[in-house]
């Protein structure tokens, strides 16, 4: 009895944290682009990192997801409505594994490099400025891990502001934003980190299909707001959206 006591009032407390959480979420602020342009010192001063918005999260193969799909047409809207404002710095940093990836053990074979699942999707592609993206491969989940994405940031020392978008929420997109936040305050940098939460998902997992399965359970919902809310306790500003 104690112990199933002891097990109701956890859920309790964590009950009363997730409602906290969701206010916390309704809360954020939906921010004019205009603004943050205008805030940064000017479109020269903003940059979009994103990351993984490939066919292999979005369309094709076994981590493809159609909650991160869904977010494809916001980023790219984002992406032409920053351009014609006169944004220009566009780093894309996609996963591009080689085949014996040791990150296969922890997530399975995915996004091999060359192939159709490491594409950037088609819609960003399209775009008529896509010729002057930076694309950075990857073949770990952190963008900062032997690649130039660090370089590529160190020689923009005109971004005042960097937009992160893309996914997963909590594995990638957490990863990069964290370290940028930390690469900044070692080096005294004062760079403005913003994600807009309707630009950035991370994938689903039932609990009932993961028991079946005999692997881990992952709450799309729980894992979004949860690693948003701590990347904000890290110093990154996460707003509803851009207008």
């Amino acid at each position: 009895m104690a112990e199933s006591y002891i097990h109701a009032e956890k859920i309790a407390k964590y009950e009363q944290f997730l409602k906290y959480l969701c206010d916390w979420r309704k809360s954020l602020e939906k921010l004019p682009l205009d603004d943050l342009l205008d805030d940064s010192g000017g479109p020269q001063a903003v940059g979009i990192a994103c990351v993984d918005l490939i066919k292999g999260f979005t369309v094709a193969g076994r981590l493809a997801s159609p909650r991160i799909n869904r977010i494809v047409p916001r980023v790219v809207e984002l992406f032409r409505r920053a351009y014609d404002r006169g944004v220009r710095d566009f780093a894309i940093i996609q996963d591009a594994h080689p085949e014996n990836s040791l990150q296969f053990e922890d997530y399975g074979p995915h996004c091999l490099e060359g192939s159709f699942e490491a594409e950037m999707v088609d819609e960003l592609a399209a775009l008529p400025f896509a010729n002057d993206f930076h694309l950075i491969p990857k073949s770990t989940t952190n963008a900062f891990v032997r690649t130039n994405f660090e370089q590529w940031l160190d020689e923009r020392d005109w971004i005042k502001t960097l937009l992160v978008v893309g996914d997963c929420t909590d594995i990638c997109v957490y990863q990069l934003a964290i370290h940028l936040r930390t690469k900044c305050v070692a080096e005294s940098r004062r760079l403005n980190i913003v994600i807009p939460e309707d630009c950035v998902e991370t994938y689903d997992l039932p609990v009932d299909i993961a028991k079946d399965q005999g692997i881990l359970a992952h709450d799309g919902d729980f894992f979004h707001l949860v690693f948003l809310y701590h990347t904000v306790l890290n110093g990154v500003r996460v707003v509803s959206s851009l207008l």
